[in-house]
C-alpha cells in the first residue's frame, strides 16, 4: 500500500484492520463533499501546510471512495479505497472513522439532488406524469452508480442526509399518490409502501441487468411497473400491504446480503 506522504504514518491498516473500520465495518466509496464540510479541525498550533495536506487528503479519499463504490458496492473494502487515494488506512480512519461518515461525505451531493427532483415532481401539472418523471431520474441514477444502488435501495444506518432523503422520497410518493387517486390516474388500493417496496426490489436488478444487457433496459420493466399502477385496475390485490415498520424489516434485510450496516 502506498505510503501517506503527508503525516508520516505508513499503510498499517491493511494488516491491522484486514479491510475492516474501526467499528466493524468495511471499506466503501465516496466522492467530494460538499461546501463547507472540510476536515476536521487542525490542532491547535498546525502549519498551514498541514492543513492544505489535510484538506487534500480527504479530497482524494472522498474521489477515490466514489470511484471504488461505483465500481464495487457500498461493501468495498476501505483499504481498497486507501491505496486508490494514494494515502495509508490510518489517513482514512482519521478522515472517516466509520463507513456511514464517508459514505455521507460522499453521496451527500446526489442526495441533495434527489429531493430536489422529487420537489420538482410535486408540482407536476398531473400525478402520472409527476410520478412517471421522478422515478425515470431515480433509476437513471441506480443504472449508473452501484454505490448510489445500494444506498438507495436498502438501508445503511447513521448516514444523516439518507435518512432526510428516504423520508423526503417517501413523502413525494405520498403525495404524488394520492394526487392519483383523486385524479382517477392510480388505481385506489396501492399504497405508498407497495411503490416503495417494488422500486427497491426493481432497483437492486439495475445493476446485473444494464451489465447484460445495454444501459437504458431499465426502461422495460419500470414501464410495466408503472403500467400496473394505472387505474381502472383489471384485478384486485390478493393480500394486505405491508406497514411502515415491515416495509423497513424488509429493506434492511434486503441490502444485509450485499453489503454492511454500521450500528455507529
Amino acid at each position: 500500500m502506498t505510503e501517506d506522504r503527508h503525516d508520516g504514518h505508513g499503510a498499517e491498516g491493511g494488516s491491522r484492520h484486514g479491510g475492516h473500520d474501526a467499528r466493524g465495518g468495511r471499506g466503501g466509496r465516496g466522492g467530494r463533499p460538499p461546501a463547507g464540510e472540510g476536515p476536521p479541525s487542525a490542532p491547535p498550533g498546525s502549519s498551514p501546510r498541514r492543513r492544505r495536506d489535510a484538506r487534500r487528503n480527504r479530497e482524494l479519499l472522498t474521489d477515490a471512495a466514489h470511484e471504488v463504490f461505483t465500481e464495487q458496492g457500498l461493501e468495498a473494502p476501505f483499504d481498497v479505497i486507501a491505496r486508490r487515494a494514494g494515502v495509508g488506512n490510518a489517513t482514512l480512519y482519521r478522515h472517516f472513522p466509520t463507513r456511514a461518515a464517508l459514505v455521507d461525505a460522499v453521496f451527500r451531493d446526489l442526495l441533495t439532488h434527489t429531493m430536489t427532483v422529487g420537489q420538482q415532481a410535486r408540482t407536476a401539472e398531473d400525478a402520472w406524469s409527476g410520478l412517471c418523471d421522478y422515478l425515470a431520474e431515480i433509476f437513471t441514477v441506480l443504472a449508473t452508480d452501484r454505490g448510489a444502488n445500494d444506498l438507495m435501495t436498502t438501508h445503511l444506518e447513521g448516514v444523516e442526509t439518507l435518512e432526510t432523503v428516504h423520508a423526503h422520497n417517501r413523502e413525494t410518493v405520498d403525495i404524488l399518490l394520492r394526487r392519483g387517486h383523486a385524479e382517477a390516474t392510480i388505481r385506489a388500493d396501492v399504497t405508498t409502501e407497495d411503490v416503495l417496496f417494488s422500486l427497491a426490489a426493481l432497483g437492486r436488478a439495475v445493476p446485473a441487468l444494464t451489465a447484460a444487457t445495454t444501459p437504458d433496459a431499465w426502461r422495460r420493466p419500470l414501464t410495466l411497473f408503472l403500467d400496473a399502477l394505472r387505474a381502472p385496475s383489471l384485478s384486485s390485490l390478493p393480500t394486505p400491504p405491508l406497514t411502515p415498520p415491515q416495509l423497513a424489516t424488509t429493506l434492511y434485510a434486503l441490502g444485509s446480503d450485499r453489503g454492511p450496516h454500521e450500528k455507529k
